[in-house]
This record gives structure tokens, sequence and C-alpha cells, in this order.
């Protein structure tokens, strides 16, 4: 009997997930989409998205569920999750690209580009003298591997770069800060804060309204991990109280984000619809079908997601 592998996300198109995956497997994998599966028991794996409630519960041979990005914490939050082992997309696409829109949102910011948008309906020419790089002090809140990166890059840049881990990293350019005690301190200097916090049960509403009160007067926000990461009530306040500048925001408690919330109309707010980094299927798929192979044979998986930590 032929393995299956079962294909869910409903962003994402099948056809160029399953064009990029079947080179890879060699035919010794089936890759079916979710509804046109003929055989459930022979699904060993899932390659998901936000599946619907019950999803897993059609495949009793299941083996291993592939996180279609790198964000875990709705998979591992579900109560219907099979005792299988969970792996996350870990490629440098991925990387270059939320580097990018992290490099873009910092600079939106240390640029005071939001004061020009604001004044171009106006047609004034509202000039704004800038400032050299190295008079910017920007924090980075979460250092796993997609926050160094951001990280290493800002500091390319030539800005006075900061980040705040659990643990201590040597990263080029970037002055590591750790644990809470630290934090307070940080946010006080910090000219732009960017959020690139993993959601646990430890990060949840971990940015509340004593975070953002902490902050520096007239800092700007970016926050590109999840929203549930932010009391989103409490950065409203901030910024409609004008102790924040502005922020540019990936991701929300509720997605879409809802046509009746503030965020929307508030000055110096940009609004992107969780598309700092999307898995992209070419440069993904060498992974996937290596932890395919790993079930298979019985090899390492790579990217495994620890259960307890939530990532």
């Amino acid at each position: 009997m032929t393995d299956t592998l079962v294909f869910y996300s409903g962003p994402d198109p099948f056809d160029v997930w399953r064009d990029a995956l079947a080179p890879h497997l060699d035919g010794h994998v089936r890759i079916e989409e979710a509804d046109k599966v003929t055989d459930p028991g022979s699904v060993r794996f899932a390659l998901v998205w936000m599946p619907p409630e019950g999803f897993f519960a059609r495949f009793p041979n299941l083996e291993l569920v592939v996180n279609l990005g790198a964000g875990v914490d709705r998979l591992v939050a579900r109560d219907d999750l099979p005792d299988v082992p969970i792996t996350r997309l870990s490629d440098p696409e991925m990387g270059r690209m939320m580097a990018g829109y992290v490099l873009f949102a910092v600079l939106r910011h240390a640029r005071d580009i939001p004061h020009f948008e604001a004044a171009q309906p106006r047609r004034e020419w509202a000039y704004r003298h800038p400032r050299a790089a190295s008079e910017t002090t920007v924090a980075v809140l979460g250092l796993g591997e997609l926050g160094a990166l951001a990280a290493t890059e800002i500091a390319r840049l030539g800005y006075d770069t900061h980040g705040w881990a659990t643990r201590p990293r040597d990263l080029e350019g970037v002055t590591v800060h750790c644990g809470d005690e630290a934090l307070e301190g940080l946010l006080g200097m910090a000219d732009i804060v960017v959020c690139m916090l993993p959601l646990t049960p430890g990060t949840r509403n971990r940015l509340d309204a004593a975070v953002f009160a902490a902050m520096k007067p007239g800092a700007a926000f970016v926050n590109v991990s999840r929203g549930a990461v932010v009391d989103e009530p409490a950065l409203v306040e901030a910024l409609r109280s004008g102790h924040l500048s502005g922020a540019t925001l990936d991701v929300f408690a509720t997605e879409p984000l809802p046509a009746d919330s503030p965020l929307w109309t508030l000055p110096g707010v940009l609004i992107t619809p969780h598309l700092a980094s999307v898995a992209l299927p070419n440069s993904a798929a060498p992974q996937i079908a290596a932890n395919v192979r790993a079930i298979q044979t019985g090899g390492a998986l790579i990217n495994e997601v620890s259960r307890s930590r939530g990532y």
C-alpha cells in the first residue's frame, strides 16, 4: 500500500505544493487534497495550515503532522491533535522574507514615513530632518531563528540594535538582554520595539498596559509574531493617548481584523494582512520530504516541535 500525504490549507494552492513536493518523494508517497482522499487508512502524513476541528480523526494511521509555517501555536493548542510528532517549517527563504518585512517596518518609523503619509493628503511639504541610523535604538523582543536574523539585519544597517531573549545569544552587532528583569529598562530606551515572540502560555497577552507604559514616550511598535501576544485594547490606548507614535502591525488577536477595530483609523498605524513571511513551496519541499522519509525509515526529524514549550 502506498503511503499518502494529505494536504489542507485555506490560503495555499494545493497544485503548487503537490508539484513542488512530488519530485522529492520519488513517487513513494501519494499527495492528495484533504477533501479528495480516497483511502484515509493510507494517510501517514499531514501537511496542514489551520485545518478544521475533527480533521485528524479521519486518519487513524497518521504518524506525522507538518505545520505549513513557522508558528505552531494554533496547532499545539488544539484538543483534537493526535499523539504524533509535529514539525514546523524552517526555510531560509521564509527567514529572508520576514527580515525584509521587519527592515521595512523599522525604516518606516525611523525615517518618519507616517509623518509624510499624513502630510500628503494636505499637499504639505512637511520636511523633517533625517537622523543617522546610529541615533535610533531598536529593540527586538524574541531572538529565535526569525528574530535573530531580523535583529542582525537591522544592526547591519547601523541601527543601535538590542534584543531580548530567555537566554544569552551571541549575535553580531546586537546587544542581547535576558530575563524579565531586563525588559523594562530595554523598553525605556528603545525608539522602535519589534515583537517577534512566539505565542506560548507564558507569552499570551505578555505585552500589556504595563509594558506599553514602560516604552519610551513617542516610540513606535511593530508586531510580526502573533496577535495574542499583545493586549490589543492596551495597544489601542497607548496609540490613542500619543504615548506611542505609531505602529506597523501584521498580526492581530482576531484575523481578519474586524472592520470596527479602532486600529484601522488610528494615526500612524499601518495594517497588513498577516503576510510578513509565508512558506514557499519550492524552498520548503526538501525539508518536508526529508521528514517524511525520516518517519518511513526511523530517522531523526528536522525542526520537531516541543508541545510543552509550544514551539
